[in-house]
This record gives C-alpha cells, structure tokens and sequence, in this order.
C-alpha cells in the first residue's frame, strides 16, 4: 500500500503548473509594463520634436536674442506646447495621459558673439536656440497593482536652432 502511495504520480503536471505560473505570470506583466513605459516615452520624445521643428521654422520676429536674451511670441509659445502635447496646433488630446501643459517648459538661449561669427548662422543677428523639456507623473499600465508608483516620470527634452523665415 505504502509503495502505491509513493510511486503515485498522477498530479505531477497540476503540482508543476502551480510552482511556475506566479514566474510566469510575472514575466508576462513586466514586459507588458515596460512596453507600455517605452511606448509612452516614445511618444514624448516624438511631441518635443515635433513642438523644437515647429517652432526653429519660425520668423526671428517671433524668436530672437534681440535684446540680450532670448525671447518668443506668446501665441506661438502656445501653439508650440499645444503641438508638443497633443500633435496639434489647436484642440487634441494629449499623447500621454498626465501630460499637463504645466508640465511643459520653453527658454530660448542666445549663443555668444564668439559662437555666432562662424557657420552658417554667421549674420549680424545670432540665431535663436529653442530648447523645450517636460516632466511628469508616468501612469502605469497595471495602476492598482502597486508594483509602479508615482515615483517614475516620463521626461525629456529637445533643442533646435530657429532657422528664421
């Protein structure tokens, strides 16, 4: 009878299904995770590209060091952030969910006089750089999981030199 019971294998599969799938279930869930994570950070790479190319095709009237610091007009600093967050110049939902307009910063910097006298931006007024940045909450895929916090942030930030028209 004792020899039955411990040559018995008839749950074998059931025992070794039950020790591998939290492993298994895990790995599944990080990769869908960190595949929503860089999906995400894609698409705020993509909108700071977009908003730094919109914005270096615009006039030295709109975007100039005029002045000693480097200044843009409000309404294309607008249209800037709404292209940067949204794709659009106007109206859209963001790209990613948490993307504030808050959370999306503009400065223009001016080179020197020494940086501004060679290349091809050489001219009596220097040419612009526009450098946009962002940073906020990042929302996790599995958000009642509690694995990702608050802690993680979705960033970035984008720099072109405005080309005048």
């Amino acid at each position: 009878m004792l020899r039955k019971v411990f040559n018995a294998n008839g749950g074998a599969a059931a025992a070794e299904f039950a020790m591998i799938l939290p492993l298994s279930l895990l790995l599944l869930f990080t990769a869908l995770e960190a595949g929503h994570y860089m999906y995400q950070r894609h698409q705020v790479v993509k909108g700071l590209r977009d908003g730094a190319r919109f914005a270096a095709r615009h006039s030295f009237d709109d975007i100039n060091c005029r002045g000693g610091s480097g200044t843009i007009d409000g309404d294309l600093r607008d249209n800037v952030i709404n292209l940067t967050r949204t794709g659009q110049i106007s109206g859209g939902s963001p790209r990613v969910k948490n993307w504030q307009i808050g959370d999306i910063t503009i400065n223009v910097t001016c080179p020197t006089a020494a940086e501004s006298e060679t290349g091809i931006f050489e001219a009596a007024e220097p040419a612009p750089q526009v450098n946009i940045s962002t940073s906020f909450t990042y929302d996790s895929f599995f958000n009642g999981l509690g694995v990702v916090n608050d802690s993680f942030r979705l960033g970035g930030s984008q720099q072109a030199i405005v080309m005048g028209i």
